[in-house]
C-alpha cells in the first residue's frame, strides 16, 4: 500500500521491487526443486520494464493531471500505480531438449537466483539508508 503524501517514490518503488524479488525467488527455487521432474517448464518473474514504466507514466501523470481551467476539478490519473506492478510469469520452453522434456538447466537457475538475491539485497540497502535519512531528518540532523 503506497502512502504517497508519507513516503517518497522511492521508498515505494523499492518496497513494490522487494516484494515481487521474493515472488521472484520463490518461483526461481520452485524451478530448482523441480530440476529432476519430467516434463517441467522452468518460469520466471519478469516485472523490471513494468516497474520502470509505472514510475515514468507517474511522473507524467502528475503533469498531465492539471485542468485546462482552474475552475476544473481535477480527475484522477488513470495511470498505473507501483502498487498495480504485479509482473509477468515467462515460461522458457526453448530449453525443453532432454529426454524427459525438462527444461531446468540448474548453473542456470543458480545463476538466476544469485543476480536476484544481489538485487534483492541492494534494494534493502538502498531502502535502509533512504529511511536513516527520514530518521536524521526527524530527529532535526542529529
Amino acid at each position: 500500500m503506497a502512502m504517497d503524501g508519507m513516503f517518497s517514490t522511492t521508498i515505494n518503488l523499492l518496497g513494490r521491487s522487494l516484494d515481487l524479488r521474493s515472488e521472484n525467488h520463490n518461483r526461481i527455487s520452485a524451478n530448482i526443486a523441480n530440476a529432476e521432474t519430467p516434463g517441467y517448464t522452468p518460469s520466471a518473474l519478469s516485472f523490471d520494464k513494468e516497474l520502470q514504466s509505472a514510475v515514468r507514466t507517474r511522473g507524467q501523470g502528475q503533469a498531465a493531471a492539471v485542468p485546462a481551467n482552474p475552475r476544473h476539478i481535477p480527475l484522477k490519473s488513470s495511470l498505473m500505480s507501483l502498487d498495480q506492478v504485479t509482473g509477468t510469469i515467462v515460461e522458457d520452453k526453448s530449453a525443453v531438449n532432454t529426454l524427459d522434456h525438462n527444461g531446468v538447466e540448474l548453473e542456470n537457475e543458480m545463476g538466476k537466483m544469485a543476480q536476484n538475491q544481489i538485487m534483492f539485497s541492494a534494494s534493502i540497502q538502498l531502502l535502509n539508508k533512504k529511511f536513516e535519512g527520514l530518521k536524521t531528518a526527524i530527529k532535526g540532523g542529529l
